[in-house]
């Protein structure tokens, strides 16, 4: 009796998902917990994998297909791994040595990159992987790479062509599960927040220095570098005990103020934007913040991220920054009452002390709910953000 690969739960919010990449196609070997096919919720992408050993029979539904879940989505007979795949598998590697293990590896990444529909596509067309252009997300190739290709050849065109003699292409592409629920949040906190936006400047020479002093020895105690994030999480956590407001949320018609601090640390992965969640941030050290972003960024981006991580932050830091923004307003989360947004570091013109110096300076944003948070407050937030950055040593580092 062939095994029913389904849609698990994934939360209590979550009916239904959207079918990604399938990672294998019918007839392929697949081993117990190895990645099957990718699934999109309105909240997180995620592998579905394998729950035993077995060849996949039959693929029931189609890349792009919405499902319920729990619905049986492809049939895997049980057995163990075929004896001409495992000797073909011993041959190569005896073969392989010198230049001929660093071809296998290229052609062993290559192979994965490339999605099954692709693959299909690439034999009926007799092409190699290497002669089209890949634009999948992570540079897999994909079916319609191939498609696009051929006609391009038959058109007399490159994949490259943009425009130019009559070249116009256009493309229609679904929007994913998360993508709409994000533009759905995206205007539903524009619709149901009075949302204002503050700003501020800060000097990052006294963080900076602090960590080209102590970096090296931060890192060999807890293995794992100091970075600016954290230093802004430690001072966000300092101005949301002095404005608890901005650490609210509002439920019918009340304010419900909170004396704890979940921190959204917001991460653009390759299939949208997420906001994985650190809990009861006020009780961890600067080691345990790096640590803990650290491995929400890369399980977000790797798709390991679970949706229970994605819920319930009372307060967001979303740094545009890393991609060069000097200034822009961060769009609030709801309910939450407030986020910060961080920005590049620019060396800039500033007067101290009676004179004109240069100076790493940053632009802060705070965005707020203005039916909770009042000017004042706001204004009052981001000026002890200020003072606990350019003043670091207020904040014990445990180096």
């Amino acid at each position: 009796m062939a095994f029913e690969l389904k849609i698990p739960e994934a939360g209590e919010s979550i009916t239904e998902v959207q079918i990604g990449e399938w990672l294998k196609e019918e007839g392929d070997y697949v081993e117990r917990d190895e990645a099957v096919v990718e699934v999109e919720t309105d909240k997180a992408s995620m592998e579905l994998p394998s729950q035993v050993n077995g060849v996949i029979k039959k693929l029931l539904h189609n890349a792009g297909d919405i499902v319920p879940v729990g619905t049986v989505i492809a049939l895997i007979e049980e057995s163990d791994r075929p004896a001409a795949a495992t000797a073909a598998t011993k041959q190569q590697s005896a073969a392989v040595g010198g230049d001929g293990a660093q071809r296998a590896a290229t052609a062993t990444a290559e192979a994965t990159r490339v999605m099954p529909a692709a693959r299909r596509a690439l034999a009926e067309a007799g092409l190699a992987a290497a002669d089209v252009k890949a634009t999948g997300p992570g540079g897999r190739l994909l079916k319609e790479d191939v498609e696009r290709h051929v006609a391009n050849v038959a058109a007399g065109a490159t994949d490259d062509a943009a425009a130019g003699d009559g070249y116009r292409q256009e493309e229609a592409v679904p929007m994913t599960m998360l993508r709409r629920r994000i533009a759905q949040r995206l205007v539903e906190s524009q619709r149901t927040t009075a949302s204002l936006t503050t700003f501020n400047e800060i000097d990052m020479s006294a963080v900076m220095t602090l960590r080209k002093e102590r970096g090296e020895a931060f890192q060999k105690k807890y293995g794992t570098k100091l970075g600016f994030m954290s230093f802004f999480v430690k001072a966000a956590i300092d101005a949301l005990k002095l404005i608890p407001a901005a650490n609210a949320e509002i439920r019918g018609d009340d304010i419900v103020y909170k004396n704890y601090y979940d921190i959204g640390v917001a991460v653009s992965t390759e299939h949208g934007l997420v906001v994985p969640v650190m809990r009861n941030v006020e009780r961890m050290s600067f080691a345990e913040i790096e640590l803990a972003i650290a491995d929400l960024a890369a399980r977000a981006r790797g798709r390991k991220i679970t949706v229970e991580e994605l819920q319930g932050g009372t307060f967001t830091i979303t740094n545009g920054g890393i991609f060069g923004s000097l200034l822009s307003t961060p769009i609030l989360n709801p309910p939450q009452s407030g986020i910060l947004g961080l920005h590049a570091i620019q060396q800039r013109p500033v007067a101290a002390d009676g004179q004109v110096v240069i100076r790493p300076m940053m632009y802060v944003a705070l965005t707020y709910d203005h039916r909770v948070v009042d000017g004042r407050e706001s204004v009052t937030f981001l000026k002890r953000v200020k003072e606990c950055v350019e003043d670091p040593t207020r904040m014990l580092i445990e180096v």
